[in-house]
């Protein structure tokens, strides 16, 4: 099960010849050219491997493209200090600040508390012990009267000339070579963000001009005139004060209000100015609008990941407001590259890790910059040229052209592509390319590397791998594998002392605030203290846990243990079943597996559950053909039910992700088999104890028990009865995933003050749309549930916590999906209720990719890990005291920096309807306490987790609805009659509702866990 990775877009710009005649750029054309030609990464016909699509690629390299770990703050091993400590001692947090949250404190108390639509902070919270942190911003100083100019840039199309719309990587192009041929005075005063927005300091004196841009790349001769320009026009958009956001965030009055648009129009300004230095740097790499990377020998953190990548460590930098001031957040941040290594030796790396199919490699190849080495300048240095490749060679290339190329085979090597070579006077021949390099330029090169195609599938110009230097910082957009996912966490978890020295060091220097700040920064006003600020934290007492006969464990640090305890409320399990999954012509030992599941079976009986019989046991061998091993598990899983068990337990042999995702879509959608998968090398093995009291966890929760539990007075209004606690989550298609794969909702929802139970409800809808779709219904499903645990009476309130919403986004949960839980509880609810204003509706976002992080400031207030300790709440310092949001370290870290979650309140109808009683002085008190408890109810584990249970669960339904449609989310590059498609095993498959339908047998028990 391998990790994702967060990673910006990538530009698709084609390559340019240089050459005025003959054989332009040293690529190698197919006809007499005058001029370069542009690679546009068109997917022509072409290709064909052996039957399975494999090709075959061999060939010489003494990398494996591993490298070290590299770079200082302790890449890969060293520990680095205990605790974070700053030169000039700890630095007390910002009384300015905590004076201007009391007056907007004291001034909203006594108002009459707002709800409904973004209610205003009912005061900071007041329980737990006191604690300062540091927290990864810098201050961020303003000439306040400074005005900001914000001007659109607009490449237009030239009809005439038949100009197309650039792609990302020429339109920066253009906005560079804009900025240097018509704005070269103004250089220091105008940010871009190299995509449409320029901001300046001054004002131009026309509004709306537009420029003519003669184009060139960077390796282009700048003495040679160009072959093509741009028309660029340039409009004013309006000014932006800093003034205004500045006395909105500085006021006293908790009346005071500040549209969003005009405060994120201030933002998205002050980011571009940000990181505007950073993008204009040749030796850093930008991915994203916010996340910066080094490349330069001084600067870089980087480590090989295997199979032709390497991580970068660099710096996400954004521009937030917050009470009284402007702050700059800077996180360290990874991201997964191609390797910056000759491309034969990234090639064979790649092969390495990942087995010799060409089109998986064409796949992973796919719009990667390369630097060319044979050419040479008129002084014998290397001309440099950079290049972009398309695709490999494949059989299908130029077919159009008067002698197209001759290709053996998909991703043939030099000896295997040949061209047609003519030249002025003489015979036209067909050559090789390995035969072309040694004559031309006296280069041998490797036989069985594939020659990459740097041209078009119409147009091919190739180039063997040898003479190619892959860019340095280019992110990949495949995921990672296993191997890799481990090799990229074991350079990225380091002590947090460590990330916050990186913030002030190297993020400040990439950042270019030090060691003296750009030109830019300080044309602008901008001035960025580059040291860590301090804020003031609580620390929230966890809640005793119970389990069965109100046995209590008092957590630890957040954790705990069930030795010689039984579960909450245990379940039966009247019959069961195993299938063993097994490689073919596996001869394992049949003893330690039936003591194994003897063992297996007291320990459930040991935590209480009820266990009747096996009642059959099935072990099949895998042939390793997908097809052929679906149906044989479908098979086997019908066999193994003829008997009707209520929960099979399946054995796989291993981590393999396709053999896991077709059992859960058999048992979860197609048979409806209440199911539990274990790997054998974990579940078969002598002191196996915690391991069946892990899985116990899940069967538990299957069959609808109750792992552990709270008292009542722990849950506030959800230990009343009357309350529904809904988690909502949508996932995404990843960059690989096929181009008509869907996003996918989930909801869970409480049946009962327990919060022990959360049965779930799935739905596709539109790719990459974030707002639910199909909301109403999914709630009424959820809430006959509950009328179906209570009596037949509806909750009279319903907290929801919704996950995976940006905060540019709480707008359109509100705008989008409020009504739509409004309407269900409409249709469901009787008139009765409605006219009592019932059900109440709360919605908090969950953030959990966020970018803040907190560090203790003193070793006795660290926890193990030496980060903040396990209920650590932070509600000033970094937030605005007009919002109702708070940050929350509900666990323990077990290495790394711990990440602590956002709760932001967009809607309250729930907690400001009822009156704080003792031992909560307001309502803040009352939302973080009850949040902070539910966190050790998660029921797959015995610890707090990090996100509450609703949102956690489900995050974990729609990483479940992912195992269905593995076929579309984890598409595969495979050979198709016209060449290589980069689509797989989803191509021409369109998403059904059904794909994700759970089988009535197991619809309303958490078989998602």
């Amino acid at each position: 099960m391998s990790g994702r990775q967060d990673r910006g877009g990538r530009g698709r710009g084609g390559s340019r010849g240089g050459g005025r005649g003959g054989f332009p750029s040293g690529e190698l054309p197919f006809r007499p050219s005058r001029g370069g030609h542009e690679g546009r990464g068109g997917r022509g016909p072409g290709g064909r491997g052996d039957s399975r699509g494999r090709g075959d690629f061999r060939g010489r390299g003494d990398s494996r493209g591993r490298g070290g770990f590299r770079g200082g703050f302790g890449g890969g091993g060293d520990r680095g200090p205990d605790i974070f400590t700053p030169a000039g001692g700890i630095p007390v947090p910002d009384p300015n600040v905590r004076k201007t949250e009391d007056a907007i404190e004291k001034a909203a108390l006594s108002k009459i508390p707002s709800k409904g639509l973004f209610p205003s902070r009912p005061g900071f919270g007041t329980r737990g012990r006191a604690v300062e942190l540091y927290a990864n911003y810098f201050e961020l100083s303003t000439a306040a009267k400074k005005d900001l100019f914000r001007y659109n840039v607009e490449t237009l199309a030239d009809k005439d000339k038949g100009t197309r719309t650039p792609s990302a990587r020429i339109k920066r192009q253009i906005i560079k070579l804009l900025l240097e041929q018509h704005f070269r005075p103004h250089r220091d005063k105008i940010a871009t963000d190299y995509k449409s927005n320029l901001i300046s300091s001054v004002k131009f004196p026309q509004d709306q001009k537009t420029y003519n841009v003669e184009y060139r790349e960077d390796d282009e001769d700048p003495s040679e005139p160009s072959r093509r320009s741009y028309r660029v026009r340039v409009q004013f958009t309006g000014s932006l004060m800093l003034s205004t956001l500045l006395n909105y965030l500085t006021s006293t009055n908790a009346s005071a209000m500040l549209n969003n648009e005009p405060k994120n129009e201030i933002l998205q300004a002050l980011n571009i100015v940000m990181g505007h230095n950073p993008k204009t740097q040749t030796d850093i790499t930008s991915v994203g609008s916010n996340k910066h990377f080094a490349l330069s020998q001084g600067l870089v953190e980087k480590a090989g990941l295997g199979g032709g990548l390497e991580v970068l460590r660099g710096f996400f930098v954004s521009v937030r407001a917050a009470t009284a001031r402007l702050l700059v957040n800077v996180q360290v941040k990874h991201v997964a590259c191609i390797q910056g290594n000759r491309l034969d030796r990234v090639i064979q790396a790649y092969g390495d890790e990942n087995g010799r199919n060409t089109f998986r490699l064409e796949h992973f190849l796919k719009r990667v910059r390369v630097r060319v080495t044979h050419l040479k300048d008129k002084k014998g240095r290397e001309a440099r040229r950079i290049k972009t490749i398309d695709a490999l060679a494949s059989r299908g290339d130029g077919q159009g052209l008067p002698h197209p190329p001759r290709v053996e085979r998909h991703g043939a090597g030099p000896e295997n592509v040949r061209f047609f070579l003519e030249r002025p006077g003489e015979t036209g021949q067909y050559i090789s390319v390995a035969e072309w390099f040694r004559r031309q330029y006296n280069i041998t090169v490797a036989s069985g590397i594939p020659v990459v195609n740097v041209g078009t599938r119409q147009k091919p110009s190739y180039l063997p791998a040898d003479v190619c230097v892959v860019e340095p910082g280019q992110p990949a957009s495949s995921k990672l594998t296993p191997t890799q996912t481990q090799n990229m966490i074991r350079f990225a978890v380091r002590r947090p002392a460590q990330n916050a020295s990186s913030i002030v060091t190297n993020g400040a220097r990439v950042l270019g605030v030090t060691p003296q700040i750009n030109n830019t920064l300080a044309n602008f006003g901008l001035n960025p203290v580059p040291n860590l600020i301090t804020v003031p934290g609580r620390v929230l007492d966890g809640p005793v846990v119970y389990y069965n006969n109100n046995k209590s464990v008092t957590p630890q640090g957040a954790n705990w243990n069930m030795k010689a305890i039984r579960f909450s409320n245990p379940a039966r399990l009247p019959s069961w079943a195993w299938l063993y999954i097994d490689a073919r012509n596996s001869n394992p030992a049949q003893g330690p597996f039936q003591d194994t599941l003897k063992a297996f079976h007291a320990k459930l009986q040991e935590l209480g559950i009820q266990v009747g019989p096996l009642v059959s046991g099935l072990r099949i061998g895998l042939a390793g053909n997908d097809q052929a091993d679906e149906t044989e598990i479908e098979r086997a899983i019908d066999q193994s039910m003829a008997k009707k068990p209520v929960l099979l337990l399946v054995v796989l042999r291993g981590r393999d992700t396709k053999i896991y995702n077709h059992v859960k879509l058999t048992c979860d959608v197609r048979k409806g088999v209440l199911n539990v998968c274990v790997v054998a090398n974990k579940f078969i093995k002598e002191r196996n104890d915690q391991y069946f009291a892990n899985v116990g966890l899940k069967i538990n929760l299957k069959l609808g028990g109750r792992n552990q539990s709270l008292q009542d007075s722990r849950l506030g209004i959800i230990g009343e009865g009357k309350t529904m606690v809904v988690g909502i989550d949508v996932t995404h298609p990843s960059p690989d995933s096929a181009r008509n794969a869907p996003s996918v909702a989930g909801m869970v929802a409480s049946v009962d003050r327990f919060l022990a139970q959360w049965p779930a409800d799935i739905r596709i809808q539109q790719g990459r749309k974030e707002m639910v779709v199909y909301l109403d219904s999914m709630l009424k499903s959820r809430l006959r549930l509950w009328a179906r645990h209570n009596k037949n009476a509806y909750p009279e309130n319903i907290l929801v916590y919704r996950d995976g919403v940006s905060e540019g986004q709480y707008s359109i949960v509100l705008k989008d999906e409020l009504p739509l839980l409004k309407k269900a509880c409409e249709e469901l609810y009787p008139a009765s209720d409605s006219k009592k204003g019932l059900p109440r509706i709360s919605i908090i976002i969950v953030g959990k990719r966020h970018h803040t992080r907190f560090y203790p400031t003193k070793k006795e207030e660290a926890d193990r890990s030496m980060n903040p300790q396990n209920g650590t709440v932070v509600d000033r310092g970094v937030t605005e005291a007009r919002n109702w949001d708070f940050f929350l370290q509900a666990h323990t870290a077990l290495q790394g920096t711990a990440r602590p979650a956002h709760y932001f309140t967009v809607y309250d109808e729930v907690f400001n309807a009822k009156q704080p009683k003792a031992p909560f002085e307001n309502t803040a008190d009352i939302l973080e306490d009850l949040t902070h408890n539910m966190c050790y109810l998660f029921g797959r584990a015995t610890k707090a987790v990090s996100i509450c249970p609703p949102a956690y669960y489900a995050d974990l339904v729609c990483e479940r609805a992912r195992c269905y449609l593995s076929r579309l989310f984890d598409a595969t590059p495979q050979a198709t009659p016209a060449g290589s498609v980069v689509e797989g095993g989803g191509v021409g498959q369109m998403p059904d509702s059904s794909d994700v339908l759970i089988h009535a047998n197991v619809r309303d028990a958490m078989f998602y866990i």
